[in-house]
């Protein structure tokens, strides 16, 4: 398997992808200040900044209700469709929650979307994490392991809709008898991102998903997650292309951006990020395996929401550029990246990070060749 994973990721150039801001709060857990903003301007803006730097794509956020400093939250269909409308190039992926969403609607509104912005739009399905959020709304809280088979049961009822005239189905969630969407879908089909590191989380990327969004880790666990999903999905006929999330911090020192990390953390809030713990935590022991996102996810790493301090993309430009070749190594096909001031730091990265990445695939590719 490494064998096959070095080939691949010597060919391709990895992407880049940007969480999107549409929640309140950032991305960290902490009162340090943040120069980020969670309205439609700031966000038009950022979009703009991100195409013009090199990034690929972008991630909105879903959450409907508060906490950990997400006091607002801008729907993600509605706010990606208004990004895409902003943009020229940039691929949107709208985060969507069975549950709240059934295939039904997620099938006609991306299709939709996909046909006004030629095909710019993708999701990633969230299966879900917080319990608190469902009883709010009042939707049914699932066990860890029916969750990922709802969320399964959604991306074979999406496909179906996308690609099939008089599409019947019959599952323990979703049924369907000779429904057709029109219009359907340009091709290619839009892509289908997921996350999670427990068992059911892989093993659903493996049979069905385009995409598997790992938390932030070492070059080293991410390549045990990378092997583990693509044999998995060898077994299938498939390939699961690898995202992973990492927290960014390129300053013109490594002590000026170690500096940073320190402050973030030295000003987080502790309340606020050990209830967030609780109840990921919670989440990841409910898996059979007692595993998931965060299962060994410290207070200072719970501190980014997704472990991306974890993925140690802190320091100078180059050293930054030299560690994302290393997780192309392990096997990631793309980087999501969440920032302190998004605007300037995105346009920062972009001139200064994307290229050195650039230069040093190229390097690495004429080394291949002349071996």
């Amino acid at each position: 398997m490494a064998d096959a994973r070095t080939t691949h990721h010597g060919s391709e150039p990895i992407k880049f992808a940007y969480w999107v801001p549409n929640v309140s709060g950032g991305l960290v857990i902490s009162d340090i200040e943040q120069r980020t903003g969670w309205d439609i301007g700031y966000n038009r803006k950022l979009a703009q900044i991100a195409e013009a730097a090199g990034f690929e794509y972008a991630l909105t956020q879903i959450r409907f209700t508060a906490g950990y400093g997400a006091e607002n939250q801008h729907e993600s269909v509605a706010f990606s469709h208004a990004l895409l409308a902003a943009t020229e190039r940039l691929k949107v992926i709208a985060a969507i929650l069975p549950g709240p969403w059934n295939p039904t609607l997620a099938a006609k509104q991306i299709a939709t979307i996909n046909n006004l912005t030629e095909g710019r739009v993708a999701i990633n399905l969230v299966s879900g994490w917080f319990s608190g959020e469902f009883r709010a709304i009042g939707e049914p809280w699932l066990d860890h392991d029916e969750r990922y088979r709802r969320s399964e049961e959604f991306i074979r009822a999406l496909r179906g809709i996308w690609t099939e005239d008089s599409f019947t189905f019959a599952g323990d969630f979703y049924r369907y008898r000779n429904y057709s969407l029109k219009p359907k879908p340009i091709d290619p089909q839009p892509e289908i991102f997921q996350g999670g590191s427990s068992r059911a989380a892989r093993d659903m990327a493996a049979r069905v998903s385009d995409w598997y969004f790992t938390n932030g880790n070492t070059p080293e666990n991410v390549a045990k997650q990378v092997d583990d999903v693509q044999g998995k999905a060898a077994a299938e006929g498939r390939r699961v292309k690898i995202g992973v999330n990492a927290f960014a911090v390129a300053r013109p020192t490594e002590a000026e951006a170690r500096a940073v990390v320190d402050e973030i953390i030295a000003k987080a809030n502790p309340e606020a990020v050990n209830a967030f713990g609780h109840e990921v935590k919670n989440a990841g022991k409910a898996s059979p395996e007692g595993e998931g996102n965060w299962a060994k996810s410290s207070f200072e790493d719970l501190v980014q929401y997704n472990d991306g301090f974890k993925t140690n993309l802190i320091g100078t430009p180059r050293q930054i550029a030299e560690r994302i070749l290393d997780l192309k190594d392990a096997g990631v096909d793309l980087v999501l990246l969440g920032f302190l001031h998004f605007q300037e730091e995105v346009e920062f990265f972009g001139r200064e990070v994307i290229p050195l990445v650039r230069a040093l695939e190229a390097e690495r590719g004429r080394s291949r060749a002349a071996a």
